[in-house]
């Protein structure tokens, strides 16, 4: 009898210690082993809304479809590029609120098992998404600000939590090119959720511009990003597309939304970064 409660009693104690290992080993799992998406790559931008606001430099007072409040307004409307420039604020158009907007490539690639790194070549720039909760925001404020990432999936999907919806207490939002317009198109398909989706809300940034005409926002908005890779295109396509939320109730009436598409490249041959300049708008 002795022997046998011995043997329960080893049996429960490798139970435990086996149970004890299993959650810590899924306590160790990082966000690149959970991922339920593939972002990382060489993506190129494809600007097919909002161009004469993307490509060029658009006249000083130009913010068509930003719902600028009257600071934002006035502010827009004192934007000096010379100033900026000989101030050393060339940087402001290519910081976390405008930077997904410039036209260019981004590398997305895994700085570590729960850091995922974004290079822009347009202004040289880079962002850490940072997928430890636990870690908060430190030291000045940057361009790039802090963000911190978590993994969305959709409902009943193994481990997942339920996607966000888009939007706000007035109904969900259909993503457009600029503002409730919707002048990039129609809102996405369902399919467009399939796998899960990255959810990146930003902190700690300096102030900067939505557009590079010095339309602006504030160091103290709200800025959320929902990064989808699509499915594959029947011609083997690979789209990232990327809804932009800012809220900054400094410099906007309300929400801003933009609806950002880039493409998968083979490779990085055609990555050639810039450093941070605004090009002079038309006479």
């Amino acid at each position: 009898m002795r022997c046998r409660e011995l043997s329960i009693t080893v049996l429960l104690a490798a139970c435990i210690v086996g149970t004890a290992h299993a959650q810590r080993g899924t306590a160790l799992t990082g966000a690149r082993e959970t991922a339920p998406i593939d972002l990382t790559g060489y993506w190129v931008s494809v600007v097919s809304e909002d161009w004469r606001h993307r490509m060029a430099t658009p006249r000083k007072g130009d913010y068509e479809s930003v719902p600028l409040n009257a600071n934002g307004r006035q502010a827009a409307d004192s934007w000096d590029l010379d100033a900026d420039n000989a101030a050393g604020l060339a940087c402001r158009a290519f910081g976390i609120g405008g930077i997904m907007r410039q036209p260019g490539r981004l590398h997305i690639a895994w700085e570590d098992s729960n850091s995922l790194r974004i290079d822009f070549d347009a202004g040289t720039q880079t962002r850490l998404l940072n997928f430890d909760s636990t870690v908060g925001a430190s030291g000045e404020s940057s361009w790039q600000g802090y963000s911190l990432a978590e993994w969305q999936r959709p409902p009943g999907a193994r481990g997942g939590t339920v996607r966000a919806q888009i939007g706000n207490a007035s109904g969900p939002i259909a993503p457009g090119g600029g503002g409730r317009g919707q002048r990039g198109g129609p809102p996405p398909a369902a399919s467009i959720f399939q796998g899960g989706s990255l959810k990146v809300t930003s902190t700690n940034f300096r102030e900067g511009y939505l557009r590079k005409n010095g339309v602006p926002y504030s160091s103290s908005a709200s800025i959320t990003e929902y990064f989808h890779r699509l499915p594959q295109h029947p011609n083997g396509d690979v789209w990232l597309h990327v809804v932009t939320i800012v809220e900054d109730p400094e410099y906007l009436s309300q929400p801003f939304y933009t609806s950002t598409h880039f493409k998968l490249e083979p490779d990085g041959d055609n990555w050639n970064p810039t450093t941070c300049r605004t090009a002079p708008p038309p006479p």
